[in-house]
């Protein structure tokens, strides 16, 4: 039976490659991947030939027929990601559904995660941690967002863009409190590699200052243990949802859910705090 294989690739530093992923690229009868020029030149720094298919997230949904064929004729296919572990916050989870939904064995060649990594030298609780990707770039789902992961208590692992990762930093100071704990980390397994570890406040005032190189992976400690919440916790939940864009309804609903409070109270205080507005206006 032919095999959908995920493979990790290194993250920067070559000789994370293991013997295991060397020998699936060499006998793959294709390699699906995001970039064909990067993993083409992955391919070749190793001595190896092959055919390169490109699947990203303009394409993968298209690429399925192709893949499903390549396996019914009895090729192994490897999916790859520019660096690191396929699949995640990457292509690839409709892949490996379509093969599986089409009886084909799926199987993976575990390596370097970058969240993974991150977390483990983050020097921040590692025993129950989440991984929630990127924000949301604007309006009410990224208030929504911010405030549900300031009240998590799990540690959280954070994708950013350098572009946005001083406004990232700022919201979370903002729903979190600027002494909540963080850890930024780049290049990893690189020359450059850097971890950079304080408060929310202090990242702020640091890449306020000092501009942001390369992806980030943001390790935010989780939310302490909190009593019951106060008057303050919704005033300030509510004037962000509300800041994003949501209706008073909307952002009742959302903080009633993440405060684990009675609604119409909330709903009747984002009515207040929305018509204290109209009339400061």
């Amino acid at each position: 039976m032919s095999n959908l294989i995920l493979v990790a690739t290194p993250l920067g530093n070559m000789g994370d490659i293991s013997p295991r992923a060397i020998e699936a690229l060499t006998h793959a009868g294709l390699v699906c991947c995001e970039d064909t020029r990067r993993t083409g030149l992955l391919l070749h720094n190793l001595g190896i030939a092959a055919t390169l298919m490109r699947v990203d997230d303009h394409t993968e949904h298209a690429s399925i027929p192709r893949v499903l064929d390549a396996l019914n004729e009895g090729r192994d296919v490897c999916l790859v990601t520019d660096a690191g572990t396929p699949g995640i916050s990457d292509p690839g989870s409709r892949l490996v559904r379509a093969a599986i939904d089409a009886s084909h064995n799926v199987s993976a060649i575990p390596g370097p995660a970058a969240l993974i990594m991150a977390l483990i030298i983050s020097g921040l609780p590692t025993d129950r941690f989440i991984f929630d990707g990127f924000i949301a770039r604007s309006g009410q789902e990224r208030a929504a967002h911010i405030n549900e992961l300031a009240l998590q208590r799990r540690t959280v692992i954070l994708y950013e863009a350098p572009h946005r990762l001083h406004r990232t930093l700022v919201d979370l100071s903002v729903a979190c409190g600027p002494e909540r704990q963080v850890a930024l980390c780049r290049e990893l397994t690189k020359i450059h590699e850097e971890v950079w570890r304080g408060t929310l406040g202090e990242a702020v005032d640091h890449y306020g200052t000092n501009e942001p190189q390369g992806e980030f992976v943001l390790v935010l400690h989780g939310a302490p243990d909190a009593p019951p919440a106060t008057a303050d916790d919704i005033d300030r939940l509510l004037i962000a949802e509300l800041a994003g864009g949501a209706s008073s309804k909307d952002a009742a609903t959302a903080v009633a859910h993440i405060l684990a409070v009675p609604k119409k109270s909330v709903y009747n205080r984002a009515v207040e705090i929305t018509n204290s507005r109209k009339t400061a206006d």
